[in-house]
């Protein structure tokens, strides 16, 4: 196995060519301009649109919004469209991204375009966290108003553009749409307006349960683009026709019980906007985002978190990661938790933020190149330190540099701990119910010397009573007293597996509880008569503990799912393109997409993608190729995958690319049985 060379790169020293959407070039999320190009439907005619439907459906759980103050968060970052733009993953190892969903009811894509609809990955990561995604609909300046000229023309208009913004959620799998209609309007316009806003709402819920039209505190109902910073009379018609509004942010103190009493049984369909860069908002944003939220949950009304992405793009110290957890902590601690996982089965973490610095495929670094793509964001844990000597005994990360088992990232545990000590850290808070069959539990752990890793999982029965177990292997004698059970995790060592990851997997029979929470328990060997302790250094200096968790899956069954081998696939390649640069070397294009032959449409979670090049048989050893190495060119989360200006040397007579299949388990496909294409490239 070894990672590809010919990983597509996004950066150029030379200008590129005008977009074209309709001609084949590496995956890109866009907007929609203009009215006629949205009028047009022209966006289901573009090469790029196959690959920006997201594949992660919102859980059942999540279908409607609780009855409770709800946190929006809006992404207004850069002008939108940056590293997130890259549908197959982009090459910025610190990009963007968010990882603490489980503060989030609702996310929305915002640029300043007239339709700003969210790539792909930010739908992908929040379905999978239980949040729902909305794009964007403005209209500002000038320009705006000639547009609404044209959109409001007639009632029909109206109905017609908004039946095209449905068509787009539905078919690209995002939730809905935010409505920000910043310009002025002659009063006779209203009607139609009003008419546009309640058919998208209408027509979004009939196509689409549980999704969601969200008004924004702009226009008035006089035509008046004055913004109230509240729900009053000059808002509540468009508020009254759709699922919420979202209030301008530079309100006062009393604004929000104003607009509770004003939205009656509808006050959680409020939302009080913050501005996080602190222009006029209630706090100041920044560190003080806080302060607003506090006085928000109190009033009993919902918040919305406006350009989180301040923190990256102003660089607070020390560092992204650092900054953004002391940020969310805050929010936490004003507004609190508003989701849990897991709910359901199979459970699967491999702790990937969606970006990094390496790539690792049940164990094997199949990439060492800097990349993001945060469709790979797995679910997030809720790290907090909860038990130990002291706070500060083990320090507890997500890294996406040390190695990782699954993806890019792990949980990194590091620091001090005594030959007796137990440390333990919450992971993942869960709301679970469990029927009569046991749970099998799998994680991959890499260690270093006497250091040792186990999970634990708390569980709480029908009458009340928790329970917790605990799965670990070695040293079982310094257990009993902390957990109810302790169970043996029996280690499994695959040939393939980079040196140093062990495999772990324990039974467990809960019979009708609930799961409540997963923690980690780090403890150390026991060392056998005259041998040394080894210490694993960190930052330079001897460290007593090192081990990370490459990743964690929870099922109700053994075994893994049959994939379906390569002779029931259909694999086809599209769009080849063959060129020859003047050292001898071909560059090929080509678009791969694939499907069972029997028409089932199943997808699995994702594809890893991979090139063997394969040269002319060896004289004389027929069969032999001399370049029939694995290379790693991807990831993709819909069935198909371009391959863009790839190298290929001389001497090269066929180029086979493999289609690997991942199940919801985090289990691959061995790439033996796993479908491909084969390109003859010879005499091309």
């Amino acid at each position: 196995m070894s990672q590809s060379n010919d990983l597509q790169q996004q950066s150029s020293a030379v200008d590129p060519p005008p977009f074209d959407p309709i001609e084949p070039s590496t995956p890109v999320s866009y907007p929609i301009k203009t009215l006629e190009e949205l009028e047009s439907q022209a966006y289901f005619d573009s090469f790029h649109y196959p690959f920006n439907i997201s594949s992660v459906s919102l859980p059942s759980s999540a279908l409607y919004l609780p009855n409770r103050p709800r946190l929006l968060v809006c992404h207004d970052m850069q002008g939108g469209y940056g590293d997130d733009k890259w549908v197959q993953g982009g090459s910025n190892p610190e990009a963007y991204v968010i990882w603490h969903w489980y503060l989030i009811d609702v996310f929305v894509y915002f640029s300043h375009y007239l339709v700003s609809l969210p790539p792909p990955c930010w739908t992908n990561t929040a379905h999978r966290h239980g949040v729902k995604v909305l794009g964007t609909f403005l209209t500002e300046w000038d320009e705006g108003g000639l547009i609404c000229n044209k959109l409001l023309e007639t009632e029909e208009s109206a109905r017609m553009y908004a039946k095209r913004l449905v068509e787009l959620a539905v078919a690209l799998g995002f939730d809905g749409w935010l409505i920000n209609m910043e310009i002025n309007l002659e009063v006779e316009q209203i009607s139609n307006l009003k008419e546009f806003v309640s058919h998208l709402t209408q027509t979004m819920h009939s196509s689409l349960p549980g999704s969601l039209v969200i008004w924004y505190d702009a226009i008035t109902i006089d035509g008046k683009l004055k913004w109230q910073n509240q729900l009053n009379e000059k808002n509540k018609p468009f508020f009254d026709i759709c699922d919420g509004i979202f209030v301008n942010y530079t309100w006062k103190r009393n604004y929000p019980e104003l607009s509770a009493a004003v939205a009656g049984d509808r006050k959680f369909d409020v939302y009080m906007g913050i501005d996080v860069f602190g222009r006029n908002t209630y706090g100041g944003g920044q560190w003080n985002t806080n302060v607003a939220l506090e006085v928000l949950k109190n009033d009993n009304v919902s918040a919305a978190i406006f350009a989180p992405g301040w923190l990256y793009e102003t660089q607070q110290l020390p560092d992204f990661w650092t900054a953004q957890n002391r940020w969310w902590t805050l929010v936490e601690k004003s507004w609190g938790l508003v989701n849990k996982y897991p709910k359901t089965l199979p459970f699967y973490s491999n702790f990937d933020q969606g970006h990094g610095y390496h790539i690792s495929v049940e164990g094997q670094q199949v990439m060492e190149t800097s990349w993001n793509n945060m469709s790979c964001q797995g679910l997030q844990p809720f790290l907090e330190s909860i038990d130990g000597p002291t706070p500060e005994t083990i320090q507890v990360l997500v890294d996406v540099k040390e190695a990782s088992y699954n993806g890019g990232g792990n949980i990194t545990f590091k620091g001090f701990l005594e030959d007796s000590a137990v440390f333990t850290t919450r992971l993942f808070l869960a709301e679970l119910p469990l029927g009569n069959q046991p749970l099998h539990l799998t994680y991959s752990v890499k260690s270093d010397g006497d250091s040792q890793l186990g999970l634990s999982l708390q569980f709480s029965s029908t009458n009340g009573e928790r329970t917790s177990v605990l799965t670990a292997s070695g040293d079982m004698y310094k257990f009993p007293s902390k957990f109810s059970k302790v169970i043996m995790a029996h280690p499994v060592r695959k040939p393939e597996m980079d040196p140093g990851w062990v495999v772990y997997e324990g039974r467990i029979e809960m019979n009708e509880c609930i799961l409540t929470e997963i923690h980690a328990v780090c403890y150390k060997l026991k060392p056998k008569n005259g041998e040394l302790r080894s210490e694993h250094k960190i930052d330079g200096h001897h460290a007593k503990f090192f081990s990370t968790l490459g990743h964690v899956a929870i099922k109700n069954s053994e075994g893994n799912f049959c994939m379906p081998p390569s002779s029931l696939w259909l694999v086809e390649g599209q769009n080849i393109k063959i060129s020859s640069d003047s050292q001898g070397s071909k560059i090929v294009s080509v678009k791969i997409i694939w499907k069972l032959k029997d028409g089932n449409d199943f997808m699995f979670p994702s594809y890893n993608i991979y090139v063997v090049k394969l040269a002319k048989q060896v004289e004389g050893n027929p069969g032999t190729s001399v370049k029939g190495v694995y290379n790693y060119l991807g990831v993709t989360q819909v069935t198909a995958f371009y391959v863009s200006d790839l190298s290929v040397p001389s001497g090269t007579c066929s180029l086979k690319f493999i289609i690997q299949a991942c199940d919801f388990d985090g289990a691959c496909q061995k790439l033996d049985d796993s479908p491909y294409f084969q390109l003859d490239i010879e005499g091309q």
